[in-house]
Parts: C-alpha cells; structure tokens; sequence
C-alpha cells in the first residue's frame, strides 16, 4: 500500500481496511489447504478459526450498524472458535462475506455520518469511534495470520513488506515510483 495523502478519515479508514484484508489474503494464499486449518497447539487458533472469528465480528458489527446494536443477538460468538468452515473455498467464502459486509457499510457513509451515535453491546459510540475499534481489532488478527502463515511457509514465505536487510534496495524503489508496498 503505498501512504496517498487525505484529508478524510473515512477514504483513510477505508484505505486501512483494503490493506489489511489485503495482507490476510497474500499471507493465507502461500499456504495449504491443511496448513490454513493447522493450530500450534490446543490453546492457539488456526487461521481458519480467526477467520471465521473475524467474518462474525463483521456480519455482527456491520449489518445495519447504523439502526441496530453492532452485536447482535443471534451472534454466537463462543461457535466462532470452533468448527470453521471445513474447505479453502468455504473459509473463503465465510471471509469474503465478512469484508463485503464491512465495505458495505463504510462505503456510503459521509464525513457528517462519522458523529452518529449507535451501539455496541448496548454501549454509545460515534461511528468513528465503532471504525476506530475494527481498525484495532481487525489488524491484531491480521497479525496473528501474518505470524501463523509466514511460521507455516518457513522458507517458501514470499514477504508481505520490506524485506529483511533490503531497506535501502526498498527506499531506491519507493524513490523511483517502483515500489508497491508499505
């Protein structure tokens, strides 16, 4: 993602979100279907299971977000951890639908949008302030999938940013308009 200058919170949040959607995406392609449903151990979740953890978080959270409470009641958050979809095109579609939900939502929002008040769990927030709480918690799993993924290819791993003990080869590229990421 290369840094665009604005002036608009919601074409930067929604920049962030393309972006991280995008790390996640890059980091679970260099995997295998197996691998993507691998957990560490008995206390650590796969990509999978934080993916479907994720797309539950949005569908609750961003589905008529501005009219109903950001949880919803038929959300069962404690299912997210457990059983995720059971095929790469289902985790994909489950993901997908996630993001869709949340691109759904943010896209037709206006600057004057961002003052509204709505809730989650019952609790007031503007709407920048529900944007701001996804920008933390969605990039925080994003991480966690990075992290598992880039364990999981061990040398076949394609980096996501700059690549180790290449910055200065990185800041030549950024300088002459060839470099296409962060």
């Amino acid at each position: 993602m290369v840094l665009r200058f604005t002036t608009s919170y919601l074409e930067d949040a929604i920049s962030l979100f393309r972006y991280y959607k995008k790390l996640g995406d890059q980091a679970m392609e260099q995997l295998t279907d197996e691998q993507l449903f691998l957990a560490l151990d008995d206390e650590t979740n796969s990509i999978a299971v934080i993916v479907k953890h994720m797309a539950g978080n949005m569908l609750s959270r961003w589905t008529d977000f501005l009219t109903t409470d950001g949880e919803k009641p038929d959300r069962n958050r404690d299912g997210e951890f457990c059983e995720p979809p059971a095929t790469r095109a289902a985790l994909h579609a489950c993901w997908e639908e996630g993001w869709a939900c949340l691109f759904g939502a943010i896209e037709p929002l206006t600057e004057a949008d961002l003052a509204r008040t709505i809730t989650i769990r019952g609790e007031a927030h503007s709407v920048m302030q529900a944007i701001n709480r996804q920008l933390a918690h969605y990039p925080h799993h994003i991480g966690q999938i990075v992290l598992l993924a880039r364990h999981m290819a061990g040398g076949q791993w394609r980096t996501l940013s700059v690549p180790r003990n290449r910055s200065q080869e990185f800041n030549r590229l950024v300088a002459a308009g060839e470099a296409s990421q962060r």
